[in-house]
């Protein structure tokens, strides 16, 4: 579906929306098809590994698409685009915050590079055995998009064990939620970028989410982080 994106627009978008309100988090179960994430993992040779320990983020590399940026996952990002801002804009007026988005991907990655952000964020991951990434959030500079897409390229039990992907979520005054999200080769799942709106007694809170990968027990972990904003240089 990857490279069809009007496959994207035929999404229970509704269920999707339902979802991110009520766990921070909707599954996209088969997203990718067998010969997308083949297509995904061939490009790895082409690209700049970037060790995770760089940034303090865990053990593994990173594999950021600066110079190799598939037009079809381009395309599809932007379909992506498309149906998340208004349940972004939704979130930003329950927190109160007078940010706005706009309606196409371009015209927002326009506004991050007037920003000074024009650091790509999307990029594949590789986590071999005892490989992770520590619990965090991709949310530096003044313009962040709400959510990000991550997808498994490779298959769980086959491919590698372990590296079960992994979310926090800290509402106040309360324990933190762990959260375990399923996923199998060609899946994927839009989260919560670092915060989600949450609706009380008495008025809309703030929640703060983190996500992680545990630790590969062997094998090789391949997956895909898409995220819609740029980050500073």
């Amino acid at each position: 579906m990857i490279s069809d994106p009007a496959g994207i627009h035929l999404l229970d978008w509704a269920l999707i929306d339902e979802q991110l309100d009520t766990e921070g988090y909707a599954l996209l179960p088969g997203l990718l098809q067998p010969q997308e994430t083949d297509d995904l993992l061939a490009l790895i040779p082409e690209m700049t590994a970037t060790p995770l320990a760089a940034s303090n983020l865990g053990h593994g590399e990173l594999f950021y698409f600066d110079a190799v940026f598939p037009a079809a996952l381009k395309a599809a990002r932007a379909a992506l685009y498309c149906h998340l801002v208004s349940a972004a804009n939704r979130w930003n007026t329950a927190l109160g915050t007078g940010c706005r988005y706009p309606e196409d991907l371009d015209s927002f990655v326009a506004r991050c590079h007037q920003a000074g952000q024009t650091q790509t964020v999307s990029h594949l991951s590789r986590l071999r055995r005892a490989g992770h990434v520590v619990l965090h959030q991709r949310a530096d500079g003044e313009q962040i998009f709400p959510f990000q897409l991550v997808a498994l390229l490779a298959e769980p039990g086959k491919d590698f064990t372990g590296g079960e992907f992994v979310m926090t979520e800290q509402r106040p005054r309360m324990q933190s939620r762990p959260i375990v999200v399923p996923l199998r080769r060609g899946d994927a799942a839009i989260i919560s970028t670092a915060q989600r709106p949450v609706k009380g007694a008495k008025a809309w809170y703030r929640v703060n989410l983190k996500h992680a990968i545990g630790t590969v027990r062997g094998g090789e972990r391949i997956g895909l982080t898409l995220s819609f904003h740029d980050a500073p240089v």
